[in-house]
């Protein structure tokens, strides 16, 4: 009897301890999972800037392919010795409607016969036929070029992030001013910048 309670007392200690280490186990996992899923979220919220941006003046643009209404495309890589900026935009935006007149009187007309200059708005996920009659209906001559799957503003913007972007890029193909929205003074700053650099640099 004595016998048999030692060997019952035996078996209930190592049942306990099978699951003791098998909630140790599933705590560890868990509690791993916790700090991947955090380091992941992090992560992301680090990637972006307050204002949704992935990249930073000082960085080297990322490259891509601009596709024209017309069927033509050029990469961004073939456009380095000039200054370029990238306007993206949306029919449906009304702050870029209210900015586009701007740039076109303030930017486009200025500057649209200096070779060293480039100009490209990019209207974000439209068809060919949408971004036409937009560019016709905002009455600029400047060219709205396509970006179909939004593939384009992803290189710049974190996801979900509003449109309403200006891009300017130095001859070097470096960033050189992130603007967000439409503010006078901080449109008035990039047409100034603009400027001055066409002025300074060619």
């Amino acid at each position: 009897m004595k016998g048999l309670k030692i060997l019952l007392f035996v078996i209930a200690a190592s049942l306990c301890v099978v699951a003791c280490k098998k909630t140790e186990k599933n705590t560890e996992a868990a509690e791993t999972t916790t700090q991947v899923a955090t380091t992941e979220t992090t992560s992301e919220a680090n990637a972006a800037d307050e204002r949704g941006y992935i990249v930073s003046v000082g960085e080297q643009a990322p490259d891509f392919r601009i596709e024209y209404v017309d069927g033509t495309s050029v990469k961004l890589s073939e456009l380095k010795g000039k200054l370029v900026m990238l306007q993206f935009t949306a029919s449906w935006c009304g702050v870029c409607r209210k900015e586009m007149p701007y740039i076109e009187k303030d930017i486009w007309l200025k500057h649209k016969n200096n070779p060293n200059f480039a100009l490209i708005g990019i209207d974000l996920k439209e068809d060919k036929m949408t971004t036409a009659k937009f560019a016709e209906d905002m009455k600029v001559t400047y060219p709205i070029t396509l970006d179909l799957d939004g593939d384009k503003f992803s290189l710049f913007t974190a996801p979900k992030a509003g449109v309403t972007r200006n891009i300017i890029i130095d001859k070097d193909g470096k960033i050189v001013m992130l603007t967000r929205l439409f503010e006078m003074e901080e449109f008035n700053e990039m047409v100034k910048f603009i400027d001055n650099y066409m002025d300074n640099n060619f």
